[in-house]
């Protein structure tokens, strides 16, 4: 969904508050798909069939009546209009459901949302899932992985745009000279106490304001940027990134080893070649092409031998950023919330998400130097992806030469301000994990564990 409506010329001609507005009705009729089609359907007769466009136009209808509070009457005419305007014949049908939806279903909505709002100890997974639209069993696992505070904080995030922050890139331009020219864009930014972070408060000019592309500055939640900051090299080290993806940590890797004194010597896997070329090619754009080599190669394989030149011998650093439910990213990233499967995030099964991340994080043990740390990060909330994954692998045959450090210990932490380590060590674990959490206004979830090798 994002990137539709980055692309979209349509949006192109709104001003700034009915961007805002479609870009909200958008993201969130993604993220409560599944608790709108059953409160519509509710109200449809048996074996009744919605065509999709249809179905679409009740959708945005319903989402404003429930979690907009756009008025009633307001919202099931302009609901009926734009069922009309693709189905003529069904717009008395619209009528009819739309009304129903906002006698019967949004009161019980409403009351969920202000019992969330109020931290109710008695909240049940069920009444999250129903004030957030999230699905009953992702309620209940956030429930049991995070306890009732961080769920229901994470709900009420969900019910509220992401704010959106950048890291300024300082191999290309000094800090002052980005910020300038942020500023000349009109997107009102503003500053953190974090190395580099800066919150970006007219986000919708910063698609068109051509310093994304350049470059200049590269979109990364604060939480993101801190584990970007714990997993950071030191400068002139040998580094190993398994998951490259599009390449942002990549980037903020060289940017902390620069920041203390000279960049590090990055090898960058994944095992989509696109993503590679992408990463690649935004390296370049980055200034720091010459000090990472990108590769498409399976993290599964690192233990194998006869591994290609760059990935031979072993590594100061290694790092795993684990393909994951992205459940620390949902309201960013909405159409997760009803596009996970619970089978996915099951740790008994050999096809799950938890599998292929013990499988990554043993096979990626094997190019850890002696002495050499092994980061493990996912964007996750859930236990099984996250703690349960450690654990599991310190009992393993591959784990056995680890111990857990506290991420407080990392060389790019130590470092930092006072103000910037305070936010940092607020989020860190008594076992010394990372791990963050969706909170209104503020950043997303990550995890990330760090490791050393002691023989």
């Amino acid at each position: 969904m994002r990137e539709l409506l980055r692309s979209s010329s349509m949006l192109d001609r709104l001003g700034p508050r009915d961007r805002a507005l479609a870009v909200r009705i958008a993201l969130g009729v993604t993220s409560t798909s599944g608790t709108l089609d059953v409160l519509i359907n509710a109200h449809l007769h048996h074996g009744a069939h919605l065509e999709p466009r249809v179905r679409d136009a009740m959708r945005i209808s319903c989402y404003e009546i429930c979690w907009l509070q756009t008025p009633d009457a307001v919202a099931v005419a302009e609901g009926v209009e734009l069922v009309r305007s693709v189905a003529p014949r069904a717009a008395g049908l619209a009528n009819a459901v739309l009304r129903h939806i906002s006698a019967d279903d949004a009161p019980r909505v409403a009351d969920a949302c202000h019992r969330l709002a109020l931290g109710d100890p008695n909240l049940l997974a069920k009444d999250i899932a129903l004030a957030a639209g999230f699905p009953e069993w992702l309620s209940y696992q956030l429930l049991c992985s995070c306890g009732a505070e961080v769920c229901q904080q994470t709900a009420l995030a969900q019910l509220e745009p992401a704010p959106v922050f950048v890291a300024v890139n300082t191999a290309l331009l000094c800090e002052r000279e980005s910020v300038r020219r942020m500023a000349e864009a009109g997107l009102d930014p503003c500053p953190l106490p974090f190395p580099g972070a800066w919150r970006i408060n007219a986000a919708g000019r910063l698609a068109s304001s051509g310093l994304v592309d350049n470059a200049v500055v590269l979109p990364c939640d604060l939480a993101a940027q801190m584990v970007a900051r714990i997993a950071a090299p030191v400068p002139g080290r040998r580094m190993l990134e398994v998951g490259q993806g599009r390449g942002t940590k990549t980037a903020l890797f060289e940017l902390v080893a620069l920041e203390a004194g000279g960049f590090a010597e990055l090898t960058s896997i994944d095992s989509e070649g696109f993503k590679v070329r992408v990463a690649s090619s935004r390296m370049a754009k980055a200034g720091v092409s010459g000090h990472v080599n990108s590769l498409v190669f399976d993290g599964r394989d690192l233990a194998r031998q006869n591994l290609p030149p760059a990935l031979a011998g072993g590594f100061d650093t290694v790092f795993v950023d684990a393909p994951c439910s992205g459940t620390g990213t949902m309201r960013r990233h909405p159409e997760i919330v009803w596009g996970l499967e619970r089978k996915s995030v099951s740790p008994t099964r050999t096809d799950s998400l938890p599998t292929l991340q013990l499988r990554l994080l043993r096979a990626a043990s094997a190019r850890v130097r002696p002495g050499g740390a092994l980061l493990y990060a996912t964007c996750s909330l859930l236990a099984q992806e996250d703690e349960d994954i450690i654990e599991a692998f310190l009992v393993s045959d591959e784990g056995e030469g680890f111990e857990v450090s506290s991420v407080l210990e990392a060389p790019g932490v130590s470092t930092l301000p006072k103000a910037a380590y305070e936010l940092l060590a607020a989020n860190v674990s008594s076992e010394g994990f990372f791990c963050s959490h969706p909170t209104a206004d503020s950043f997303d979830g990550h995890f990330c564990a760090r490791l050393v090798r002691t023989r």
